[in-house]
């Protein structure tokens, strides 16, 4: 697997209101590790830039837990409109210089590094590409560097939907369940921890 140059951007600012479990859903446990840091290890193996949006309150909870990438600490408390359009801005504002963008929520553990690469290679040909599995679209999805300033624009809680639907787009198809597999509820978490192992 080649290393990508592109920059993934993991959001992981969002409140998490649908998990009524203690503690936030990034930090429930799948095997070893928290369901953030198994997205960070994957995203990570690509050898491609990571940035990390997170929240104050997801960072302080998994203190010292998480692999090593760049880091963008939001105050979600005092931003309470805060949503993924703002994350997605955020993480592109930190890696303004890259050639290209693919954004991964960080409530999805199990999207395996070689299909990250595979939408990374598919912006070669398209503005935008995204993971699909079965016929279902899924994530990563991958922006390439005509739409830096559309994506710097986005904000609340519709991430970057608008201008999927306007651009150029290629689904790409891959054999990894895991591209459509979040993290939303505890019975999300409870399926997840069934489900072997993906490292």
């Amino acid at each position: 697997m080649s290393a990508i140059h592109h920059c993934i951007v993991v959001t992981a600012a969002g409140s998490g209101t649908r998990f009524l479990g203690p503690g936030h859903k990034l930090e429930g446990r799948i095997g070893d590790a928290s369901v953030l840091a198994l997205t960070l290890r994957h995203a990570l193996a690509t050898g491609a830039r990571v940035v990390l949006v997170v929240s104050r309150r997801v960072r302080d909870g998994l203190h010292g837990t998480l692999p090593d990438c760049e880091q963008m600490v939001i105050d979600t408390d005092a931003r309470p409109g805060w949503g993924m359009g703002d994350s997605i801005a955020a993480g592109v504002a930190a890696s303004a210089d890259a050639d290209g963008w693919l954004v991964l929520p960080g409530d999805m553990p199990f999207v395996l590094p070689d299909s990250i690469v595979r939408v990374a290679a598919a912006l070669a040909g398209h503005d935008v590409a995204y993971a699909s599995h079965d016929g279902r679209r899924g994530h990563p999805v991958a922006f390439g560097a005509t739409l830096k300033d559309q994506l710097l624009a986005l904000t609340g809680d519709t991430g970057a939907r608008s201008i999927v639907q306007r651009a150029d787009s290629v689904a790409v198809d891959v054999d990894d369940p895991g591209v459509l597999v979040d993290i939303d509820t505890v019975a999300d978490l409870d399926a997840a921890r069934r489900l072997p192992a993906t490292d």
